[in-house]
This record gives C-alpha cells, sequence and structure tokens, in this order.
C-alpha cells in the first residue's frame, strides 16, 4: 500500500498474536456481510508464537476448542478441526484421543491460519499513531499509513525480569524462557543451570534439562518464591471463573480488592499442570533407579535478593521467606522464567489523551474492552487482566472477548455474545439482596 491511499478503515489492528489472529479470522466473512473493513498490521514477517517455548512434547494447557473462532463460530472454515482436515492430520489427532493439542500444533495451526487471511499485513512495525480529530493515522517504520476509524491493540505481553536480576540480562548463559530454545545449547555447556520462577514455563524447561541431564552431567536447581510447586487448579467450578459474568463481577470490585485477588489467584491459570507435575517425580524416580542422578536441587520459599558476576559465575543472593535466613548459590547457566507483563506502548503516546488509565497507569478497560475516553474507539486484547481477571490470557475466551469487540464496533452482535453461562452466582445474587426497607425492619 503507498502512503498516499487515504481510505479509512473501520479499524486498524496493531500486532498479530493468537487473539487478533482469532479477531481478523472472524471479521473475514463480515467484510462481505456487513462491509467491516479491518487491516491487521504484524511487524514480525511471519506468525511465530512463543518460538522460544516449542518444546516437541509440549502441549496447550486448554481443549482444541479454544482456538481462534470456535467458540464464538463453531461452522467457521478457521477452526482448528478445519486446519486438521485440510492438512490431513484429522484422523491421526482423532486416534490421539487428546484434547491437547501440541503447540508446535497450534502455532503452525495460526500459520495455516494467518498465511490465508487477505487483511493480514507482515512487515508492518507500527511506531506512530496520532489523532486528527475524525480519524486516526497509523505509521509503520516503512512510512507508510492507514487511516481508521477505530484501533485495536493486541500486541501481547513482554517479559518480564525481576529488579534483582536485572544486572545479568545480557550474559549469553542468562536467557529468559521466552528464548529458552535458542540458549539451549549454550546452558548445557554450564556446570550447574538455574531455573527461576514457578508456573508452567518453568516446569517444563526444568523437565526438559532433567531429561537430559545424564548426558551433559550439569547439576540442575530449581527455584521458586512460592510456597510449593502448585499445579494449576483445573476443576469445573474454578473454571467457571472464566466466563462472562465472573469478569462483569471483578470489573466492578474495587481496584485495591482486584489487585489482592491477583496476587491471590495466581495458582489458578498459571500453575503447572497435574500431569507435569507427576511426569517430573516420575522421572527423578526413574534416573535414581538407573543409577543417572539426579544432581538437582528443588527449592521452594526461595526469593532472589541480588544478583551478580564474577568469574566462579553467576552469583544469587538468596533469601528464604519462611524461615529469614540469607544463603547464595553460584551458577553457570541460568533460565529467567519470571513472566511476562502488559505494557503500554511508546508508539500510542501520540493520543496518550485519548486513553484512559487508572491510578497506576494500567488501561482503564470498559466491558467491551475499549480504553479511550469517548469510548468504543480503542480497543486492548490481553492487557485487561487488573480489570478482567483470568479472562485475559486465557486462549479459551479470545474469541468471546472478539465477539464482544466486533458487536461494539457494529452495533449488533455478529456472534452471539454469551451472558451467563456458569452455574454459580458471583457476588450478591438479586433475589437475595435486601432492601432498605427490610433491613430497618429487621433492626
Amino acid at each position: 500500500m503507498s502512503s498516499s491511499d487515504r481510505r479509512v478503515h473501520d479499524f486498524v489492528a496493531i500486532g498479530l498474536g493468537p487473539f487478533n489472529l482469532g479477531l481478523a479470522c472472524l471479521t473475514d466473512p463480515l467484510r462481505e456481510s456487513d462491509g467491516l473493513d479491518g487491516v491487521f498490521l504484524e511487524a514480525r514477517d511471519r506468525f511465530d508464537w512463543h518460538p522460544g517455548m516449542l518444546l516437541d512434547d509440549a502441549t496447550l494447557q486448554v481443549p482444541f476448542l479454544a482456538d481462534l473462532v470456535t467458540m464464538a463460530d463453531p461452522t467457521s472454515r478457521w477452526s482448528f478441526l478445519n486446519y486438521l482436515k485440510q492438512s490431513g492430520h484429522l484422523y491421526p489427532f482423532y486416534i490421539r484421543e487428546s484434547f491437547y493439542p501440541l503447540r508446535r500444533e497450534y502455532d503452525d495451526y495460526c500459520r495455516w491460519a494467518a498465511e490465508r487471511l487477505d487483511s493480514v499485513r507482515f512487515g508492518q512495525q507500527v511506531v506512530a499513531v496520532e489523532h486528527d480529530g475524525r480519524t486516526y493515522q497509523t505509521t509503520t517504520a516503512n512510512g507508510e499509513s492507514r487511516l481508521s476509524k477505530r484501533l485495536v491493540v493486541g500486541i501481547g505481553t513482554s517479559v518480564c525480569i525481576p529488579a534483582a536480576l536485572q544486572p545479568l540480562v545480557d550474559h549469553a548463559s542468562v536467557t529468559h524462557s521466552a528464548d529458552y530454545l535458542a540458549h539451549k545449547p549454550e546452558l548445557q555447556r554450564q556446570e550447574t543451570i538455574t531455573i527461576v520462577g514457578s508456573g508452567q514455563s518453568a516446569a517444563e524447561i526444568y523437565y526438559d534439562l532433567l531429561t537430559e541431564a545424564p548426558v551433559h552431567g550439569y547439576d540442575l536447581v530449581w527455584l521458586t518464591r512460592s510456597p510449593r510447586f502448585f499445579p494449576m487448579e483445573y476443576t469445573k467450578l474454578t473454571l467457571e471463573m472464566t466466563s462472562p459474568e465472573y469478569g462483569a463481577y471483578h470489573r466492578a470490585l474495587p481496584l485495591d480488592t482486584r489487585d489482592r485477588l491477583a496476587r491471590d489467584q495466581r495458582h489458578l491459570f498459571k500453575g503447572i499442570s497435574a500431569d507435569l507435575v507427576d511426569a517430573i517425580f516420575d522421572l527423578h524416580y526413574q534416573q535414581r533407579v538407573t543409577g543417572e542422578g539426579p544432581r538437582t536441587t528443588l527449592l521452594t520459599n526461595t526469593e532472589v535478593r541480588g544478583a551478580s558476576t564474577t568469574e566462579a559465575g553467576h552469583e544469587l543472593d538468596l533469601l528464604h521467606v519462611e524461615t529469614g535466613e540469607s544463603f547464595g548459590l553460584t551458577t553457570g547457566g541460568l533460565v529467567l522464567a519470571t513472566g511476562y507483563a502488559p505494557t503500554p506502548p511508546a508508539f500510542l503516546d501520540g493520543i496518550r489523551d485519548r486513553l484512559r488509565f487508572d491510578e497506576r497507569g494500567r488501561y482503564d478497560v470498559a466491558g467491551d474492552y475499549s480504553v479511550d475516553v469517548a469510548g468504543g474507539e480503542v480497543f486492548v486484547q490481553n492487557a485487561e487482566e487488573h480489570t478482567h481477571s483470568l479472562l485475559a490470557p486465557d486462549l479459551g475466551m479470545g474469541a468471546f472477548r472478539n465477539s464482544v469487540i466486533i458487536a461494539a464496533m457494529l452495533g449488533r452482535e455478529a456472534y452471539p455474545v454469551e451472558k451467563r453461562i456458569a452455574v454459580q452466582t458471583f457476588g450478591v445474587p438479586d433475589h437475595l439482596r435486601r432492601s432498605p426497607l427490610v433491613e430497618e425492619v429487621a433492626r
């Protein structure tokens, strides 16, 4: 597209992770039926979903129904099942008898969809967004600009490195879990490898390195600040917390309450799959019986207070948070499975006065996922955990969120938006709420 093309799109979507890709799939048929004209800009040259964590045996933690479209439109040609059919893998997937796709498989499915959508533009790094009083102007690094009535920001989250570990990030033998596979050969040349973190990524990396430890002969250490290596809770009533009504309930809570819940509920979606917890123990047992090891140390309740690099290796200053004892560790390799966090991108600085933020500098996200002062113009994807709780990062709720965003843009529900799906009630139900008169009589 030339910079002289002044067509005004209904929306420009920035970033192409699974959530904006799902939006591209769901709006694809609406271009003809409703004239909904959107374009999706991605800085990379192709779709890549967490390439540093595409371990051969790693699976999604959600069933295949949590694909790009199915929970909004089970008849869509962009479904995971159609991808399997078109690629000749449907019957093998059926015979496999597991609802959980391999992570590599899901990545390939997303790439299959992205490469077939006319609305997707790769190699388009957005550097600035401005508003002229009528439309948004999005400018990319190659000088192209596009006008739109609305924006959908889906750039994903950025790696989070605790301040105590920042001094080590530029070393070749130190990596965030997001880049694990690229750094794995260098890590395995070290005498000791330490993993910091307690979630699924930390567990997958630990298991991968433990599997190959007898071949390479390194010691393996796993540190977590959490009181235990907790499994992700996956009971059905807990899963109901990824529901429209819980999202609405959570968003209406006071800010301090929401932030406290964010800490208390981490194990509900940032824990380890129970199967992997058991597999780690079984691998320990196997190596113990065969005499291959394991040469490993697992420590809970351990907080990294400081870090430096010496001739001996990377020195970690540690604190056991329950006993209060300070101690230290020297390691050659270090994997920081310390998670991700949303960050308002610099390219939105030009329209910052048009956006809503809470008192802690985060997006103030409305029920329809908009964050602009006018309402219904700028939407965000997976940047609303502090307002919508567990729904934000959950792949299974991506199609629901996109259905809500599409409804806000069209003024109608192109895809049915569920209002209530849970058995339980969050908050005080209306039929049990006492009126002021009843309360006064009771006194």
